[in-house]
């Protein structure tokens, strides 16, 4: 193995480290993509240096990555915010693997993506607004007093409500509800039975 593929591995692996300890699991802790977002970033770097030693052609590997993304991506068990980990993670071993030839660009592009992630996903920024489906135990004739018993159930102001679902049947609403991610003083609202809150932070 060349000198410059073996500096290339150490940036990515450098790189892929602070992806997921520093940036992901710090902020959303979920251990088992820690191993996928590892697992996938060595495998596509090993792929990318094996390609360009054997002068294949680009697109066939790209070809294969997108088929990989294809099928991973179909899974409902990742948020949209966890997929974007996943593409840094990918593109980190595509860049490191293609740019072996060229360690210090490639680090240099790292930086950026590194960098982008760490701003694209602070708390300041992404901490700001969250997203819910709630499943309401009661049907609201009109959006004020949607936005009410929203507002009541959360402790936060909604910002933004989309009903999905309506069953007059069984008197119950899908609503998705965008709101602050910090808590703020709402006027006192009338009693009301609580409904079930599915799903979590986005």
């Amino acid at each position: 193995m060349s000198p410059s593929v073996l500096l290339a591995l150490a940036v990515d692996l450098a790189a892929i480290a602070v992806l997921v300890h520093p940036l992901y699991y710090r902020r959303h802790r979920r251990t088992d993509l820690l191993f996928a977002y590892t697992a996938l970033n060595a495998g596509v770097f090993a792929v990318c240096v094996l390609l360009m030693n054997h002068r294949v052609e680009l697109a066939v590997g790209f070809g294969l990555f997108g088929v990989l993304s294809i099928i991973r991506l179909r899974s409902g068990e990742i948020t949209q915010r966890e997929v974007g980990y996943y593409f840094i993670a990918l593109a980190l071993g595509l860049v490191n693997g293609i740019g072996a030839t060229r360690p210090l660009t490639a680090a240099l592009i790292s930086a950026v993506l590194l960098a982008a992630m760490y701003l694209a996903d602070h708390p300041r920024v992404a901490g700001r607004a969250e997203r819910r489906t709630m499943v309401l135990d009661t049907v609201h004739r009109d959006d004020a007093a949607l936005r009410a018993d929203l507002e009541r159930r959360l402790g936060r102001r909604v910002l933004q409500m989309i009903v999905d679902e309506v069953d007059y049947v069984r008197e119950t609403m899908t609503v998705d509800v965008r709101f602050r991610g910090t808590a703020e003083a709402l006027p006192l609202r009338p009693y009301a039975r609580f409904g079930t809150v599915l799903g979590g932070r986005r």
